[in-house]
């Protein structure tokens, strides 16, 4: 298994702590005009420190809306604050994925956990917001994708922020509701529009390029922040995006699953029926051709996604 090297490291988020919101390492800046709630969510899991470092650097900006609503959270902040260089990987959440409970029966049933007592406190903030960009990165060194959702509204957005270059439209995991798809999010009939970029291997220095130009680029579009300052932190003309339309993932259903190869992400399997995986006894083979391969997992525990398969579509 490849070790990637720490090329990052997590902001000091300890003066964040008390925000303005009530709520620990939550911050809403009102502009007292009209405009959207838009929010910037960084450290949903809490190795992902990309997203932390874009947050930290609009606080420390002191970036304010000129309309609407600006918020700015470090989601997991518990599990990030745990990370260490040493162990970069064991940092991801506290006790479960706080990316996988984002459905009303989770929120409002019987179980309890760290992540699940976190969300339940953020609840009511993500309920006001219309316009959320989630920042994460990936597992392994493979191109930046951003994740619109099923929706048409959400691959509008994406193509209106402009960037990344690959944008993948898919309806999450089997595991559980993402956060940019609870409520309004992932309501074809409502307003709100939510958005999750993964800028590229979690502890690589590029990720945080990514996810500040991706940021930049949403505040653009969202039209609530100066102008005049996102132009100067907007660099460069991005290439034409490319538009991925997820068919299904492959859900693992035994402790022996294995894929074939190293597989990181993107690669393009020119036909039908092409071994790609063995689930126990299983064949995992691709279903069609030109099967695209969307980040193949490296946790490959039984109930998680392995890849999610897709082709290219024009949008």
């Amino acid at each position: 298994m490849t070790q990637y090297p720490v090329e990052i490291l997590p902001p000091d988020i300890s003066a964040y702590r008390d925000g303005n919101t009530g709520i620990d390492y939550v911050s809403t800046f009102d502009s007292g005009r009209p405009g959207p709630h838009v929010m910037i969510a960084a450290v949903t899991h809490g190795n992902e420190l990309c997203g932390a470092l874009v947050v930290d650097f609009l606080l420390r900006e002191k970036v304010r809306p000129t309309s609407g609503k600006l918020t700015l959270g470090f989601m997991n902040y518990r599990a990030c604050l745990t990370f260490d260089a040493r162990y970069p990987g064991l940092s991801r959440y506290i006790d479960e994925d706080f990316n996988r409970l984002w459905s009303t029966d989770v929120l409002d049933g019987a179980r309890d956990s760290d992540e699940l007592r976190r969300a339940r406190e953020l609840r009511p903030l993500i309920d006001s917001v219309d316009l959320l960009l989630d920042l994460h990165s990936m597992q392994t060194k493979a191109p930046t994708l951003m994740l619109a959702g099923p929706l048409e509204k959400g691959r509008k957005l994406a193509a209106a922020v402009g960037v990344p270059e690959y944008v993948v439209s898919d309806v999450g995991h089997a595991a559980g509701k993402r956060m940019r798809d609870y409520g309004g999010f992932g309501d074809p009939a409502s307003g709100k529009n939510a958005l999750l970029v993964e800028c590229g291997q979690h502890w690589e220095k590029a990720s945080a390029d990514v996810a500040m130009q991706t940021t930049m680029r949403f505040l653009r579009h969202s039209g609530i922040v100066n102008p005049a300052f996102l132009d100067t932190q907007i660099a460069g003309d991005p290439p034409p995006q490319k538009f991925v339309t997820v068919t299904g993932p492959i859900t693992i259903k035994h402790e022996d699953f294995r894929f074939v190869e190293t597989f990181v992400g993107m690669e393009v399997i020119p036909k039908a029926g092409t071994l790609i995986a063995n689930d126990g006894k299983d064949e995992i083979r691709t279903p069609y051709d030109d099967c695209v391969l969307i980040m193949p997992s490296r946790r490959t525990a039984v109930g998680q996604t392995a890849v999610r398969l897709g082709r290219f579509t024009h949008r």
